[in-house]
Formats: structure tokens, C-alpha cells, sequence
């Protein structure tokens, strides 16, 4: 969602008024890397911030890069990782993010989903974000994104919010969503949907190569479906049912991305 915007600012230089631009935030989605930048070499004093929360427990803290270019989360209140018996990960441990304070007291008529979002333990209430998180050595909390949209490919666990980060952060990547497709080997294949900004070219070899560079061989995508668009809802929310069904089609001719 800030691409459009940045590249109308680009594309306008001086004919916008930004001298009041001060903050920009971003929630739901993490800008990407190469957006960042676009808008830092414009407005180099911006401040720009990717919020992190849910919409049943509200804000949550905010997402900072560390120096290993993996999101660490900077909570605010009282925020915790906890694995599947609902207690606390220990350092080097992977499970899900919670957090206790001013969370909703549940779902209106349903008991179910109340006690499975928002359980009590100990005495106090947790929300459940349903975000996967690592913790590292150091405590901090690295986000690996959600855990329904997990992709085990050959018992390897891929996130799609780290390898649609590593596309999106290519120059010519408008915009990218990732999800697993079926394996006979691997039970599950990391794929990608991706579309291009007006005006440049990249090809799948381009792309796969480029990710490489951040990512595992195992989490690069084996298959990368080029579209005009990418779908996602109007809260800038990522339509991965859509993007299933694209990688889902048949393969097309090998003319390149359009």
C-alpha cells in the first residue's frame, strides 16, 4: 500500500507539500525494505513505524529490524511467547505471541472460541494473537508471522511474511504474496505470487536469485506465478485463498513474466 505512494511521489518531485510529513505508520503489513527507503531518501528526517497488533487485542508494540534483518518485536504491556501447554518459551524456543492487561473479556455467545483466544492462566487473562514468534538468546522476541499460514515443506517450517519480504525488498517487486503448494516429495513447495512495478522486468531465475541472498535455499519459492495485481482486502490484508487458487492454476507457457 505505500508503493503507489511513494512512487507518485517520485514521479511528482516538488509538487507535493511535505514539509508537515513528519510520522508514518504502517499496521497489518510491514513495509517493505525498498519502500522504506524510497520514502527515507525523500523525507530523510521521516519517522516510520510498522505497528503490530491484532484487531481482538489492539495495539501490541511495534516491529523494529535487527541487525541480523530479521523483526524484532518492541512490546508495549505485558507481552510474552508461549508455547502449545500455554507457558512461557524459553530462549531458543518458537511459540505463540500473547498478551495480558486491557484484552476483550471474549466473544459474545461463543464460550469455545473465547476459551481458545482469550484463555485464563494462572488468574489472568491472555489474549492469543495467533502470530508465531522465536525467542531469542537475548529474550527479545523475533516474529516469524502467522502461524495458520505456515508452510511445512520436507519437515521445514517457512513463514510467508519472511520470504514476501525478501521479494518485495527487489526494486522491480510491487507487490507479493506467498503460499505452499502440494508436493509429492515435500508434502508442501514454497510459491509466490508476484506482480511488477510499471515499467521494469524481472524474471523468475531474477527473483529466486535475489532471495537467496536473505533466505535459505528451502524457502525460496519453486514456483512464482506473475499477475497484473496483487489481490489483497481492503484493509490491505493479504487474500492468500486468492493467491492459492492463482498458484493452483496450470502452469503457463515459459514467455516470461508479462
Amino acid at each position: 500500500m505505500g508503493r503507489p505512494i511513494v512512487d507518485e511521489l517520485a514521479a511528482h518531485p516538488g509538487e507535493y507539500d511535505l514539509s508537515s510529513l513528519v510520522l508514518l505508520v504502517s499496521t497489518g503489513v510491514r513495509l517493505s525494505p525498498s519502500v522504506r527507503e524510497q520514502f527515507l531518501a525523500m523525507c530523510p528526517n521521516l519517522l516510520i513505524s510498522d505497528a503490530f497488533g491484532s484487531s481482538d487485542s489492539g495495539g501490541t508494540g511495534q516491529l523494529a529490524q535487527g541487525d541480523d534483518g530479521r523483526p524484532r518485536l518492541i512490546p508495549r504491556g505485558n507481552v510474552t511467547v508461549l508455547d502449545e501447554a500455554l507457558r512461557p518459551v524459553e530462549p531458543g524456543g518458537i511459540g505463540q505471541i500473547a498478551r495480558s492487561g486491557h484484552v476483550p473479556l471474549g466473544y459474545y455467545g461463543d464460550d469455545a472460541a473465547t476459551k481458545a483466544t482469550f484463555p485464563v492462566i494462572d488468574g489472568v487473562r491472555w489474549a492469543l494473537l495467533g502470530d508465531m514468534a522465536e525467542v531469542d538468546r537475548d529474550g527479545s522476541i523475533i516474529v516469524l508471522g502467522r502461524g495458520s499460514m505456515c508452510i511445512n515443506t520436507g519437515g521445514e517450517k517457512v513463514y510467508p511474511e519472511e520470504v514476501e519480504q525478501a521479494l518485495t525488498a527487489h526494486p522491480a517487486v510491487m507487490d507479493a504474496l506467498v503460499a505452499g503448494i502440494p508436493d509429492e516429495r515435500f508434502g508442501e513447495r514454497v510459491a509466490a505470487v508476484v506482480a511488477l512495478r510499471p515499467g521494469t522486468a524481472a524474471d523468475t531465475d531474477a527473483l529466486r536469485e535475489h532471495c537467496r541472498e536473505t533466505l535459505a535455499g528451502y524457502k525460496v519459492p519453486a514456483r512464482i506465478r506473475f499477475v497484473a495485481e496483487v489481490r489483497r482486502f481492503p484493509t490491505g490484508k493479504a487474500d492468500y485463498r486468492w493467491a492459492r487458487a492463482v498458484l493452483a492454476g496450470p502452469e503457463p507457457a515459459p514467455s516470461g513474466p508479462p
